[in-house]
């Protein structure tokens, strides 16, 4: 089987050769520029410079030769702006935060504060593809020149900081505010990458279209407004989720429309839970998130029949897995086996036959950054043997792979994946 149908066919259920290998072919499972690096040394692969595409976790393009040296069956289709609202047009020299060379998007300009924190700052005008600046109500002003997002001084990865919403608390200033929607530029954009990685690879292409209404709800309220305002505004809430879900949804037809002969797999993010619980209560999502996911899923079981549903969403959401079934979808990914009632033998237990779990293959939180090289094989081991029985699984580590893992520990767990597949 190539890489392609070995995916498809366990999306499907209809038995695959092996057990599909996901090495950075998602938006989820990526692995931090730092430590890619540090895989790229030992397995001695040389030339070339990393290029940072994903500017806030910095996630790297994986390489073609890095993708076939960690066995991947996965590559992944990002958005022109896969974080910030920031269109990677093209690229100039940086620095990893660890000193070495990369290339970083070429309107990626930090500076760093008298804390030594790096900052990113949009400049004036330019395309904002999601993320897009607050204009003072009754005004023509944005806020342009604050801060948007922020690397601590000692950190590898960037935090978002800017909510263009916050303190917004009415109807009548939510109709001032514009939703940014894909253009023309995009569009062309997708439909020729997502061409160029169908004929160019026998890997499934993942396409991330996020489609995450309720996290970006929070980024465009700021967290604790959001969640306030979900309790006690239900008026304002129920206006911006309708007018929200107008424009994404236009934005979904005009994605697929231009990359669903290419893509196997969409992928649709939204975060819902914690370590120890879901962020709303169940009945929470299944009054105002639900509806809203299931409207997106229709379209593409409707529309496009042949592309699998991917969601991702991190924390304890075993108590949703029946609505993620329900509504159609076909895997669920990070399967973040540490959290509270995310236990392995169970998940596969009570909805192994119903969905398939990508992900979950080595613990991100402790196992990958404290443990040895020893303690990572053997929770692969155990890790697959659970979830890989009776099909319906395909291997990664649990949602991205951070700076502070030791690549001798990466290279361990996806090797010791393959060699299972054997």
């Amino acid at each position: 089987m190539t890489s392609r149908e070995r995916v498809v066919c366990t999306l499907c259920r209809k038995g695959a050769d092996r057990m599909p290998i996901d090495f950075g072919g998602t938006g989820t499972t990526g692995i931090n520029a730092v430590v890619y690096n540090g895989v790229r040394k030992l397995l001695g692969i040389d030339g070339g410079t990393i290029k940072v595409r994903e500017v806030l976790s910095q996630l790297p393009e994986i390489e073609p030769e890095m993708l076939e040296a960690m066995r991947g069956d996965v590559v992944v289709l990002w958005r022109q702006a896969p974080c910030l609202g920031l269109p990677v047009t093209g690229f100039k020299a940086g620095t990893l935060s660890d000193g070495t060379p990369c290339l970083m998007p070429d309107n990626f300009n930090t500076r760093d504060d008298e804390r030594k924190n790096t900052v990113f700052c949009k400049e004036y005008g330019g395309r904002d593809l999601v993320h897009p600046y607050k204009r003072d109500v009754g005004s023509e002003a944005y806020d342009y020149g604050v801060p948007v997002s922020v690397r601590p001084a000692g950190y590898h990865a960037f935090a978002r900081v800017y909510h263009p919403l916050k303190g917004v608390d009415t109807i009548d200033e939510l109709r001032k505010f514009d939703y940014p929607e894909m253009d023309v530029i995009e569009l062309d954009y997708l439909r020729h990458e997502a061409r160029r990685l169908q004929s160019a690879t026998d890997k499934a292409v993942c396409g991330v279209f996020c489609g995450n209404i309720f996290e970006l709800g929070q980024l465009y309220f700021g967290y604790e407004d959001f969640f306030v305002n979900l309790i006690s505004e239900e008026k304002l809430m129920d206006y911006y989720f309708e007018t929200r879900m107008e424009v994404m949804m236009r934005d979904l037809e005009k994605y697929m429309d231009a990359v669903g002969d290419y893509i196997q797999i969409i992928q649709f993010t939204e975060d819902l839970g914690t370590q120890s619980s879901l962020l709303i209560p169940p009945w929470l999502y299944r009054s105002k998130i639900k509806p809203l996911h299931r409207r997106m899923f229709d379209y593409i079981k409707k529309n496009h029949p042949g592309t699998a549903i991917l969601l991702h969403s991190c924390g304890a959401v075993s108590p949703l897995i029946p609505d993620f079934i329900e509504i159609g979808a076909d895997a669920l990914n990070p399967v973040q086996i540490t959290a509270a009632g995310m236990e392995p033998e169970k998940l596969k237990r009570e909805f192994g036959n119903d969905i398939v779990f990508w992900g979950g293959g080595v613990d991100t939180q402790k196992t990958l950054c404290l443990s040895g090289v020893n303690e990572v094989k053997s929770e692969v081991r155990r890790l697959v043997e659970i979830l890989s029985g009776g099909g319906g699984y395909i291997f990664s580590q649990v949602h991205n792979a951070e700076a502070s893992v030791p690549p001798e520990n990466l290279l361990a767990a996806f090797f010791k994946a393959w060699e299972m597949t054997k």
